[in-house]
């Protein structure tokens, strides 16, 4: 697929040290072993150095030696970590010994001390780990980006039909974390899934429309309201925000329908990225363009961390692992120059 070749291009043209913390699983270790021959990223492999080579022997991987292993049992900067760890956390009570076992029990925390260290730009997890695994140690220690508050999940819905979006492709946001965003919430969302579609899907020109089962007062509900307070908080958040809303699907997609609906709109009938006023609607709508529609969803991409932590779904193949590496990268020289 083009754009997940131009992604993985733009991984390789700067190379980020991403962290695979489930490193002695079938699929990460695979794809580890072809983002590592396609050198696409410095892999840091968090796992039993012994049981990784082991199984990189037992699947035929040739790749693995070119990566980092970090041994959580036997690592040299444990008691660092630790310290920093109790220190980040001693507002809720986090003991010296708590922050030792996590971080030598817990891939994904001690992953997050890698990155907090500046030892490492982005982390993976999810093939075995829940989502709510995977997000707590990263707002513990990572935190929330300066002004963010909420974490959101965007989603690259990529479909044959090339009049919508860009050449077919759409960003879409929450469709993962926050079931029921307020107005102000959802206008971080909206900022956070431009910029994501920005670095990830190379838009140069994110446009938002917030979507809403009305256009323009076409209809009256405090939900309706709640979107349009959202998209004038986002527009007094990033006066250079390309947004508008409240629209419904077919004004901010079809030129035809947005001139009937919203004729005096910059937005609609030529958006690219989608903001659905809940969770709820994220995950049926792009679940149902997916499945009926045939349309390739590339997601959820974790977005308003400071440095990137993206999940996998546990039912996640190689390929997935391998482009959520790419698309970590991406965000990952996006931090770095913000």
């Amino acid at each position: 697929m083009e754009l997940l070749q131009q992604i993985v291009a733009r991984a390789k043209a700067d190379k980020q040290r991403i962290v695979l913390p489930e490193a002695e699983e079938e699929r990460t270790l695979r794809a580890a072993d072809r983002a590592l021959a396609d050198d696409l990223a410095d892999i840091i492999l968090i796992g039993n150095p012994t049981k990784i080579q082991q199984l990189a022997a037992q699947w035929g991987l040739q790749n693995i030696g070119k990566g980092t292993v970090i041994d959580p049992q036997n690592n040299p900067k444990s008691e660092e970590y630790a310290a920093l760890l109790c220190e980040l956390r001693k507002k809720k009570g986090m003991t010296l010994e708590q922050a030792r076992q996590l971080v030598t029990t817990n891939n994904l925390y001690l992953g997050c001390m890698i990155i907090k260290t500046n030892g490492a730009d982005g982390q993976i997890s999810g093939a075995l780990s829940t989502t709510a695994e995977t997000l707590r140690p990263a707002l513990q220690i990572i935190k929330c980006r300066p002004g963010i508050t909420c974490i959101s999940g965007g989603l690259l819905l990529v479909t044959t039909q090339k009049q919508y979006g860009n050449d077919g492709v759409v960003f879409m946001g929450d469709v993962a974390v926050t079931p029921v965003p307020d107005a102000n919430q959802l206008a971080q969302i909206a900022i956070c899934t431009a910029e994501t579609a920005k670095c990830v899907a190379g838009f140069d020109d994110p446009r938002v429309a917030m979507l809403s089962f009305s256009t323009k007062g076409s209809a009256s509900h405090e939900v309706v309201d709640k979107v349009v307070e959202a998209t004038k908080i986002a527009k007094t958040l990033d006066p250079t925000l390309d947004i508008d809303g409240e629209l419904q699907t077919d004004a901010a997609l079809v030129p035809s329908v947005a001139a009937t609906k919203a004729p005096g709109s910059t937005i609609a009938g030529r958006a690219n990225v989608l903001i659905v006023p809940n969770l709820e609607v994220g995950n049926i709508a792009y679940k149902l363009v997916q499945r009926l529609g045939n349309a390739k969803a590339i997601g959820p991409i974790l977005q308003g961390i400071a440095r990137p932590v993206n999940d996998l779904s546990r039912g996640c193949s190689v390929e997935d692992i391998y482009y959520m590496i790419a698309i970590t990268a991406c965000q990952a020289q996006e931090a770095k120059n913000n």
